[in-house]
């Protein structure tokens, strides 16, 4: 892990910017002088890990006494697609407009990139936790279909936070069953993009003892900033 860059924000968050071979990453770190949980923070279906609301939720968690990483991964944010996952977004785009059925092109799309994006999840975790001043446990929070391939094939995830929104694919649909991680499951009631039924049954699937759904009325951004709040009050009580 080659650091690139290093700020000390006006909230006392260190905003360091990294490489790991191919993959670019930011790591987000509290004024602290005791080792840290660590939080990896995904956004959803290929957008950057500088996008502005994922940098507010990363600044705001990691005040809040955590060390937080969001990378982006092969296909994500500005590093180079496939010609298929081109085609695919041209596909959807054109779907969408004339109101045609998209799930076949969502599955195209974005199992692929949970596919290509987890062992790249997994490689970064590795290199965070040789890093002095972090230490576990490791929580997740973001993007629903990377978080559920990740809780269930990475044991050093023991939280996990999930936003439900965007196309689940069928082989995470199904690996939801495995989920046993604490689960806190965040839903927008009148997200344009994620049918509200579906995102209900694949809360009813997870396997968790502990899972908690919070919904709030508005469309797929409306997420209200409270929910930021009570996620880090999720993960203090089960990362530290």
């Amino acid at each position: 892990m080659h650091f690139t860059s290093e700020r000390r924000l006006d909230d006392g968050v260190l905003a360091r910017e990294f490489t790991l071979g191919e993959i670019p990453g930011t790591l987000w770190t509290p004024e602290s002088v005791a080792p840290v949980p660590l939080i990896l923070m995904a956004h959803n279906n290929g957008l950057p890990k500088g996008e502005a609301r994922l940098v507010a939720r990363a600044r705001k968690t990691a005040a809040y006494g955590f060390a937080v990483a969001s990378i982006d991964a092969a296909g994500c944010g500005d590093r180079p697609r496939s010609a298929a996952d081109e085609r695919a977004r041209a596909d959807l785009r054109r779907a969408m407009r004339a109101g045609e059925p998209v799930d076949e092109i969502f599955e195209s799309f974005v199992g692929p990139l949970v596919e290509h994006a987890a062992p790249e999840w997994r490689t970064t975790l590795d290199a965070l936790l040789a890093l002095p001043g972090i230490a576990g446990p490791v929580g997740y929070s973001g993007w629903t279909a990377l978080g559920i391939r990740l809780a269930v094939t990475e044991p050093r995830i023991t939280a996990a936070g999930l936003f439900a929104g965007g196309y689940v694919p069928r082989a995470q649909r199904a690996e939801a069953r495995q989920v046993t991680v604490p689960l806190l499951f965040l839903l927008q009631w009148d997200d344009e993009g994620n049918p509200r039924q579906r995102a209900l049954d694949l809360f009813d699937a997870f396997g968790a003892k502990e899972k908690t759904l919070h919904a709030n009325l508005g469309g797929h951004t409306g997420t209200p900033w409270f929910e930021l709040e009570d996620s880090n009050r999720f993960f203090r009580r089960h990362l530290t």
